[in-house]
């Protein structure tokens, strides 16, 4: 069963930008080196569970950063969430990479690393254990991430697959 993802607009939310990694690329020419700068940039809104990524290229850092962010806006997702954690523990893959995402109690904090950290708080997820798996590249990290976030299914979902009351789980 294809799960259809409906576009969020992202003038509805406060979104909260982060930028996760800044790389200096350089490309060799005939005059020498031309410098360029590559931004990977989390926007989110924590408080109504709403998380998106994206990347930029420019010459200047700050541009860089803003095309980033533009295009974090254009991919936003929400995200299954309870109270204060995610519902079920889940593993996100993409390339090399695997992020595995774990409920934990009130009080806990987001126990994660880097890309994930940068996810996790944009998501507005407060008490989560993480540990990444394989690559350590932070595009690889991140959209294992989002793999991950795409998998949680809510309580009420879940019930309806199984053909039950949402309180008898």
């Amino acid at each position: 069963m294809p799960t259809v993802i409906k576009k969020l607009d992202a003038g509805a939310y406060q979104l909260k930008d982060q930028v996760v990694a800044i790389n200096r690329v350089t490309k060799v020419v005939k005059g020498g080196k031309n410098l360029s700068f590559a931004a990977l940039v989390v926007v989110g809104d924590p408080s109504s569970a709403v998380v998106g990524y994206g990347s930029g290229k420019a010459k200047e850092v700050p541009q860089a950063i803003r095309k980033g962010i533009e295009s974090a806006k254009k991919n936003l997702m929400k995200v299954n969430l309870t109270d204060t954690s995610i519902p079920h523990a889940v593993l996100g893959r993409f390339g090399s990479g695997m992020v595995l995402l774990k409920p934990a109690p009130e009080g806990t904090g987001v126990i994660a690393g880097g890309a994930v950290r940068a996810v996790m708080t944009s998501a507005g997820v407060q008490n989560v254990l993480t540990k990444s798996i394989g690559t350590t590249n932070p595009h690889n990290v991140i959209k294992a991430t989002f793999d991950a976030l795409k998998k949680l299914k809510n309580r009420a979902l879940v019930a309806g697959m199984r053909g039950k009351a949402a309180e008898e789980l």
